[in-house]
């Protein structure tokens, strides 16, 4: 980032009527992202409805409302017998605490606009993968915060990534 644009997004900052609630993380990484959700640059990831369908190339994540939390579903297609079909649940905002089966548990970050998995995924996520696919730093982009597109996504294996139950 040029020196110019830093000092356009740190008067940018300036302008906002109240300022974002400081997260725990400090730092000039930290004050940035501050300053830049405090100038509608950014979304807040604390105000963000997870809510929605992601995808990129052939990478899907779908999100339902679940009681307290959400249903998620995310699959991972790399052709000739190598994709990953995942359903679970997740809680949170901005940070999801996600589930899928056969024991994978971690945290995705979702910025609004990405949603993305840890580039580590415990060892129990190999379980829901074949060939050589992984979930492991899948990232992708909402395509639609609509919950019923979200709930009539396909999986590869032809039911509804999201729309069974968990």
């Amino acid at each position: 980032m040029s020196r110019a644009a830093l000092a356009l997004l740190v008067l940018l900052a300036g302008c906002g009527t109240s300022p974002a609630p400081a997260p725990e993380q400090s730092g000039a990484g930290a004050q940035l992202e501050r300053a830049a959700i405090a100038a509608g640059m950014v979304g807040d990831p604390t105000h963000v409805d997870p809510v929605g369908v992601f995808a990129s190339e052939s990478d899907h994540v779908c999100i339902l409302r679940a009681g307290g939390g959400y249903r998620i579903g995310a699959s991972v297609d790399y052709g000739d017998g190598h994709h990953c079909i995942a359903r679970g649940t997740a809680k949170g905002v901005g940070t999801l605490a996600v589930t899928l089966g056969a024991g994978c548990r971690f945290e995705a970050r979702l910025d609004g606009a990405k949603l993305a998995f840890p580039p580590v995924l415990p060892q129990s996520c190999e379980q829901l993968c074949t060939g050589r696919a992984s979930l492991s730093a899948l990232t992708a982009e909402r395509l639609s915060a609509a919950e019923s597109e979200a709930a009539s996504l396909p999986a590869p294996d032809g039911k509804p990534l999201c729309g069974g139950a968990g």
